[in-house]
């Protein structure tokens, strides 16, 4: 069962979590993670019962996740910069009926205990002293564990078409399966130690950074977050042997890092949540040394499901191969196979993949057809079985009936010397459409105009592709996994 992914491989002794100086052992774990379960299934949560989870990258959130699951709740992590009127979003929508929190989130909140409890009209369960106390003076088997690996485990919430946000529900067996399945793709030992930098409440981060460690016996390293100079200290300190990121993160790794730098100890490093772009890869590798590899995922299938092979070949814009037991395929809009090099959607198949969107009947019969995944990415396959992601569906922008993917003229734009960050959508027009713009965030210390961009890029695009509007931003709009959200850059 998930609330047991770390008995796999268990040395009581060997280290499973570092934070803050603090070494806790998997025997720490295992008895933390049973205190919780036991504090929990007291204070009413089990039988599917949905728990929000509002805690920052920290031993604690391992421990209240693992304490729900183990004991039949249903954990829904959010964001921890979530306002009160979005937390509520998530209450309503989920029927949660406790919520757990960090005291720093009800501190950046600018509320109290009572009075949150009073706003929030459900079970609050606070992580702070009078909790410790509680978890110390409990027995730690003071719990029924269930043992259905396809009861649902977790809600996580993904944008939709035609709702705010929709939960995918993944079961213990998804993500025990996912986890299992990056074991065998990354070769995971017990001599890993992998960095967790990425959100803990991102389903990135969670299964690639906490669930796939703790499957194969190793070390987990957690940051509280990002923070650039902190992630190259720890990389050079903490023989850290993974690291995961999304290419956000490595533009700002490269941003940060004026000095060329070396990691002996990094076996590998991963980037997914986005497409990065090559000349992003290639600086990462060139500069830093990264050993970066590229991958691919969503929320609805736990989410890893391409990567390139750690040991093989690794080809640059590509997200590489299935992972084992996961297949995938490349359809048109009648969800007939394309031939090789054609572009059409891509659809995934597996055991990871969710059981469907929590009361979303129609979105999920529109995602989940015929034994498959719709993922909505556009997609295409060469001849070695390799994918390459060529545009969101709902990113693609369409200029005088012809296909314009914003990826292909961001890679153009991210080769510019001045360029820090580049995101392109399409913007309404009634003559053609839609137009091309570009928002572009420039490297401290430069200077740029749109007329020297637009001169660049004649010659490397067509005509058609160029954007018709640039706009310089001091920093792109972002999530809480750092994906640009180019919906926002919409609306501007």
């Amino acid at each position: 069962m998930l609330g047991n992914i770390y008995k796999k491989v268990y040395n009581a002794n060997s280290i499973a979590l570092k934070f803050k100086g603090n070494n806790i052992s998997y025997e720490q774990l295992d008895k933390a993670v049973n205190h919780y379960a036991s504090l929990l299934f007291q204070l009413g949560v089990k039988d599917g019962r949905r728990v929000i989870l509002s805690c920052s990258n920290s031993p604690e959130f391992v421990y209240s996740y693992f304490g729900v699951v183990k004991v039949g709740g249903i954990i829904v992590p959010i964001n921890v910069q979530l306002t009160l009127e979005e937390i509520t979003y998530f209450i309503n929508d989920s029927d949660a009926e406790f919520i757990i929190f960090h005291p720093q989130i009800i501190d950046k909140l600018n509320q109290t205990k009572n009075s949150l409890q009073g706003l929030l009209g459900i079970k609050l369960i606070v992580l702070d002293q009078e909790f410790e106390k509680a978890i110390s003076e409990i027995s730690p088997e003071a719990f029924e564990e269930i043992f259905d690996e396809n009861a649902v485990s977790t809600f996580l919430y993904t944008s939709g078409t035609t709702v705010k946000q929709k939960g995918a529900m993944l079961t213990h067996k998804n993500l025990l399966i996912n986890a299992e399945q990056c074991r065998i793709a990354f070769h995971g030992t017990a001599d890993d130690n992998y960095m967790c930098a990425l959100p803990m409440f991102h389903v990135l981060g969670f299964t690639i950074c906490v669930l796939n460690p703790l499957l194969s016996g190793a070390t987990i390293t957690i940051l509280e977050g990002f923070h650039p100079n902190e992630v190259v200290e720890s990389l050079l300190n903490d023989d850290i042997t993974v690291f995961i990121g999304v290419p956000t993160m490595y533009v700002l790794l490269l941003a940060a890092c004026k000095n060329k730098y070396t990691f002996p100890n990094l076996r590998w490093a991963g980037s997914g949540g986005a497409s990065l772009p090559v000349e992003v890869l290639r600086q990462a590798r060139d500069i830093l040394k990264l050993p970066v590899v590229e991958g691919y995922g969503l929320t609805e299938a736990s989410p890893a499901v391409c990567f390139n092979p750690l040991y093989g070949i690794q080809k640059e814009g590509s997200i590489g191969l299935p992972l084992p037991y996961i297949k995938c395929k490349i359809v048109d809009e009648k969800d007939m196979e394309v031939a090789v090099g054609e572009v059409g959607e891509l659809l995934v198949q597996g055991e990871n993949t969710m059981l469907g969107y929590y009361k979303q009947e129609q979105e999920t019969k529109e995602t989940l057809r015929n034994g498959w995944l719709h993922t909505g990415d556009l997609a295409r396959q060469d001849e070695d079985g390799y994918y390459y992601i060529v545009e969101r569906k709902k990113d693609l922008v369409i200029v005088g009936g012809l296909n314009v993917y914003p990826s292909e003229i961001e890679e153009v734009i991210y080769q510019y010397p001045k360029v820090k960050e580049a995101a392109v959508v399409g913007i309404d027009d009634k003559l053609r459409g839609e137009f091309v713009k570009a928002f572009i965030v420039i490297k401290e210390g430069e200077e740029c105009t749109a007329k020297e961009v637009s001169r660049y890029l004649r010659g490397r695009l067509a005509n058609y592709k160029i954007p018709r509007a640039i706009e310089f931003v001091s920093e792109l709009p972002k999530n809480g996994s750092g994906k640009i959200l180019k919906r926002i850059l919409k609306t501007r």
